[in-house]
């Protein structure tokens, strides 16, 4: 996470996931997205047979389903998304609207709206977002 703008950032998490990060800062600052799902317009059977799914419901809409979807593991950390032909992010047609709520599955900073997704896709991945909790007296 504390390389150059533009490159993957993978880890596992619970023993059993890889997360897709893409750094956003320059060298020596810490700084990444996660990516949490994708809307898939093509190669949708050979994500489903990665996923070992019948049909298309849920095939990547989540970090982990994602990463298995697309096949992504520890061998693409580091892979520069910008140049590459292996792992790369292309310019699409975008949402007509972008929401935005506070992230899912954190326990710090809950009241800040960092998740960003398009407004009434059904690719959204379903995690609940974190809810802030009064702070007692």
């Amino acid at each position: 996470m504390f390389g150059e703008a533009g490159h993957a950032y993978l880890y596992f998490i619970y023993g059993f996931h890889y997360c897709l990060n893409v750094t956003t800062e320059g060298h020596g600052r810490p700084g990444a997205v996660l990516l949490r799902a994708i809307e898939p317009v093509e190669g949708v059977v050979a994500m489903a047979r990665n996923r070992h799914l019948k049909g298309d419901s849920h095939l990547a809409d989540g970090p982990g389903r994602l990463t298995q979807a697309l096949r992504i593991d520890q061998r693409l950390n580091g892979e520069d998304m910008v140049t590459s032909r292996v792992l790369f992010i292309e310019k699409g047609t975008g949402p007509k609207r972008v929401s935005r709520s506070s992230r899912v599955g954190i326990t710090m900073a809950k009241e800040r709206k960092w998740r960003y997704f398009a407004a009434g896709s059904s690719f959204v991945s379903q995690g609940k977002p974190s809810a802030s909790r009064p702070q007692n007296p």
